[in-house]
């Protein structure tokens, strides 16, 4: 049995007014998944739990099979393990955006952008190896990331304050989501001094006369020390591979067992190479029997409020990503396919809720699908009555015990 997870990250949403009361993926058309949501099993499943921040960490590690309860510690430490950085026990990994501050010194001060106008990792790479060079100590380390993605380590950290996304305040004044509590003043103290060297930076100084945006601060959060996880291929004795674009789910592959499978061209945003994805996950397929699929571009477009944008990516996954493996994993044998979003991410929002989301699963073994035909789009999902919560139950009746979970 092959068993393949194709997921759109914050491919769920609300019904919006920008498109006439529809959700982008009841516009969006998507062939390839409505197949599998009609042929298969539809349903909702709850991958946030109660008091935790809706975010892609929490909720891909439900997806994974892993209850956030008992494992997660933050974002930070999963993406260090993406980048192959060892902490050690009293170690602290923080997520280290570069983002654009508007009305930057004064009291107006508010998110332009989070991601400094998708700044590119030949950019952000030479930016961050000058803040780690002038800022690097025994506690402090910098490690360049993807775009605006990247990473600081605190080693021997004396405490962890309370942050805040910066994805999750779009055009919101910063005063009062700084870092706050336990050390926060020491965080924020390196954020000051990181926002010094940017000022004079070159690669600004370039992005302003060429009209970009200028990546005039770090923000940091996300953190957390090293968690501990028993791997899903010891779990499930097989062999599996994690194909994303972004450090976070490299990173919760890699703590999960998953073999890190890179593809070029692949950039965690709307002009990523899908095919090549696709192309990726089937070859790898024919060596090993798992194969999760992570898509950035629609939570991307969700945050950036982008309606026809997310609608987009939803088309291009179906067509370029969906319907490929689809229309070809039945030459390797039995399969599931798995699809589904991890969160919502609204348009009218611009950030991460905690709602259920749609997931689908097709089996080549007919006793184990419903086929009740409904499309793949969160008013049928919610119209099937199946609701999975929580949501890390998902992964063992999906790979377990399927034929029991349908019948």
């Amino acid at each position: 049995m092959k068993y393949v997870v194709l997921l759109g990250d914050g491919m769920a949403d609300y019904p919006s007014q920008q498109l006439g009361g529809k959700t982008p993926l009841e516009c969006a058309l998507t062939p390839f998944l409505d197949q599998i949501s009609s042929q298969g099993t539809l349903g909702l499943i709850d991958t946030i739990p109660q008091g935790f921040t809706p975010g892609s960490d929490v909720a891909n590690l439900s997806v994974l099979g892993y209850d956030p309860v008992e494992t997660y510690t933050g974002r930070g430490p999963l993406e260090a393990a993406s980048m192959g950085i060892n902490l050690g026990p009293h170690d602290i990994a923080y997520r280290c955006n570069l983002v654009s501050i508007g009305e930057k010194d004064t009291d107006q001060a508010f998110m332009d952008d989070f991601t400094a106008g998708h700044i590119s990792s030949v950019e952000a790479r030479e930016v961050i190896l000058d803040i780690n060079k002038r800022l690097n100590s025994s506690q402090y380390q910098f490690y360049p990331g993807v775009g605006y993605r990247h990473l600081l380590v605190w080693r021997n950290a004396a405490g962890s304050p309370q942050t805040t996304p910066p994805n999750d305040i779009p055009g919101k004044a910063i005063a009062q989501y700084i870092p706050q509590g336990d050390c926060a003043d020491d965080i924020n103290e390196l954020t000051a001094k990181a926002a010094e060297i940017l000022k004079e930076h070159p690669v600004n100084a370039k992005r302003l006369a060429n009209g970009k945006k200028q990546a005039n601060s770090i923000w940091l959060w996300g953190q957390g020390r090293k968690p501990q996880i028993i791997p899903l291929t010891q779990k499930y004795d097989f062999k599996g591979g994690m194909i994303s674009a972004v450090d976070l789910l490299n990173g919760l592959g890699l703590i999960a067992g998953l073999k890190r499978l890179t593809v070029e061209g692949a950039t965690g945003y709307i002009d990523t190479n899908y095919e090549g994805k696709a192309n990726m996950a089937l070859d790898a397929l024919k060596f090993m029997d798992f194969v999760f699929l992570h898509l950035e571009a629609p939570d991307e477009m969700g945050h950036e409020g982008n309606a026809e944008g997310k609608i987009l990516a939803i088309e291009l996954f179906d067509e370029k990503i969906v319907g490929p493996i689809l229309n070809n994993i039945g030459k390797l044998g039995d399969y599931r396919i798995l699809v589904l979003s991890d969160h919502p991410t609204p348009i009218d929002l611009k950030t991460h809720v905690g709602d259920p989301s749609p997931f689908a699963v097709l089996s080549s073994r007919k006793e184990e699908n419903l086929a009740v035909g409904r499309p793949f789009t969160e008013a049928a999902a919610r119209e099937s009555g199946i609701l999975v919560s929580p949501g890390y139950l998902l992964m063992e009746k999906f790979i377990r015990d399927w034929s029991a979970f349908v019948a």
